[in-house]
């Protein structure tokens, strides 16, 4: 992937060190100098992606995509088989095989080794412990009222450390600054991890913040800056989310009730992007700044009352794939606003490019491309799947019995193809929708009967794209511990 001019190439590399940050759950659209002054501030100095792309709607399949290059169709992680299975060669893994020491803090109970996402990582934190502990008291803090938090301690505390487990807990419950969901803390373990390292091998460091995804709770001076003049915190707190029930009907939100959680989720955007001035500003403090690569991104969108749902499952609008992605540092100072397409499994071909780091086998299992600016490479169109409904329909039904038709329809696999101009989705049912982007940004207008030919030719670039991608087993869902499963749950996902 070189070109010729391997000396402007290597006079603009000067970078050592890696850091990927993860706003979780972190759509394009809602970023900017309002939200998220820091992240727009490091874009302002550094490229900004405005055409970024998830190659899938959440958490899991999103995240496996950028560790491997791959798509959800061919690492296999996703709504029919929770885990990233050890054949897939990881970002990680070759930052560790090069000699970088390897760091992990993540805020999102899928990204741990649970389900497979450890590999190559010296260490792989849980950000929402306050003592890392196999053990997860999160039933605890979840709790509705003080019966239902000691009836969780009291079916929990004995999982492993009992000493440890209540401290977590009386971190949780006492000591936790109110609003954050981790990212606060895992800043201060990272300004600490640096400002102890004794050694002189770079590193790589990967940080997910999960503060942006339900539930929207931010410190009341955040959200007080983007609620409507006439709402109150109080009125917007209070506000049921459940995104599962809110999709199978049990319960109904109103266009207010939807602006003030819009609200919400943007002052989250803004506590992050507090959070991220202070991961900058411990890097300079331990004087590596200058010589690291700083890139953040979304894993996926979210939809706040857009098309009827809420949450980020069962569709492939842009709301829920389009995310911000900003490179700082080395060959991406000054670069400005770049407006090709690319994907986020173009992380690891860009990192190791950009890093001089040769890694053949990860980068042939992947289709990613480097995004290095002495490589000349475009994308005219990204794809993206949604390869099994998660949580599956089978567990809606447990939950609420009855499950609408329109939720009932959404068991099935989705595929997109979309250019700057045009995109399209089809389903394994049958279902396909076509809109025009530019007369039609929020693709409210299906075109699908208007152009047949047309459709007929992205159906079959699409169907050319994955015809040759091997499914993933529907089989091999991981067993999870009781409190990963109320984890998950709390975040909309079971």
């Amino acid at each position: 992937m070189r070109d010729s001019n391997e000396g402007d190439r290597e006079s603009h590399t000067s970078v050592r060190n890696v850091v990927l940050v993860v706003f979780d759950t972190a759509r394009a659209k809602s970023v900017g100098p309002e939200t998220t002054p820091a992240l727009s501030s490091l874009a302002a100095e550094g490229t900004t992606f405005e055409n970024a792309f998830a190659t899938a709607p959440w958490t899991l399949p999103s995240h496996a995509s950028m560790f491997t290059g791959r798509y959800p169709s061919e690492h296999g992680a996703h709504g029919g088989h929770t885990y990233l299975e050890e054949d897939q060669r990881t970002l990680a893994e070759a930052f560790a095989d090069a000699g970088y020491d390897t760091v992990g803090v993540s805020n999102n109970t899928w990204i741990t080794e649970e389900f497979g996402f450890d590999r190559g990582f010296d260490e792989l934190r849980k950000g929402w412990q306050y003592i890392q502990s196999d053990a997860d008291m999160g039933a605890v803090v979840r709790g509705e009222d003080v019966r239902e938090k000691l009836q969780a301690t009291r079916d929990r505390l004995f999982e492993g450390n009992p000493l440890v487990n209540a401290a977590n807990i009386l971190y949780s419950e006492v000591f936790q600054p109110a609003g954050d969901d981790g990212a606060a803390r895992s800043v201060d373990w990272i300004g600490d991890w640096l400002g102890d390292r004794d050694d002189d091998d770079p590193f790589f460091l990967f940080c997910n913040l999960i503060e942006p995804h339900v539930e929207y709770d931010p410190p009341r001076e955040y959200a007080e800056q983007f609620l409507p003049e006439d709402a109150s915190y109080e009125e917007a707190t209070a506000i049921r989310q459940d995104p599962r029930a809110y999709d199978c009907e049990d319960y109904e939100l109103t266009e207010r009730e939807f602006s003030l959680l819009r609200g919400l989720y943007r002052a989250e955007l803004a506590y992050t992007d507090d959070q991220l001035a202070r991961l900058r500003e411990a890097l300079e403090a331990a004087g590596e700044w200058e010589e690291t690569l700083f890139v953040v991104c979304g894993d996926h969108g979210e939809q706040v009352g857009e098309h009827g749902f809420f949450g980020h499952q069962y569709n492939l609008y842009d709301h829920l794939i389009n995310v911000p992605l900003v490179f700082h540092g080395g060959p991406f100072t000054g670069g400005g606003h770049r407006r090709e397409l690319v994907q986020l499994l173009d992380l690891p071909a860009t990192l190791l490019d950009s890093l001089g780091i040769d890694d053949p086998e990860l980068l042939e299992q992947g289709h990613g491309r480097s995004l290095h600016p002495a490589t000349h490479e475009r994308r005219d169109a990204i794809f993206a799947e949604y390869a099994a409904p998660q949580p599956s329909i089978d567990r809606l039904e447990a939950r609420f019995d009855e499950v609408p038709d329109r939720v009932r329809a959404f068991d099935r696999r989705l595929r997109t193809i979309r250019t700057h101009e045009e995109k399209y989705v089809r389903g394994d049912d049958g279902f396909e929708r076509y809109h025009v982007l530019e007369g039609d940004p929020n693709e409210e207008t299906d075109l699908a009967d208007d152009d047949p030919d047309r459709v007929r030719e992205l159906r079959e670039r699409l169907e050319e794209q994955f015809d040759s991608l091997e499914d993933a087993g529907a089989s091999g869902e991981v067993e999870m511990q009781a409190g990963t499963k109320d984890r998950l749950a709390d975040l909309g996902y079971l």
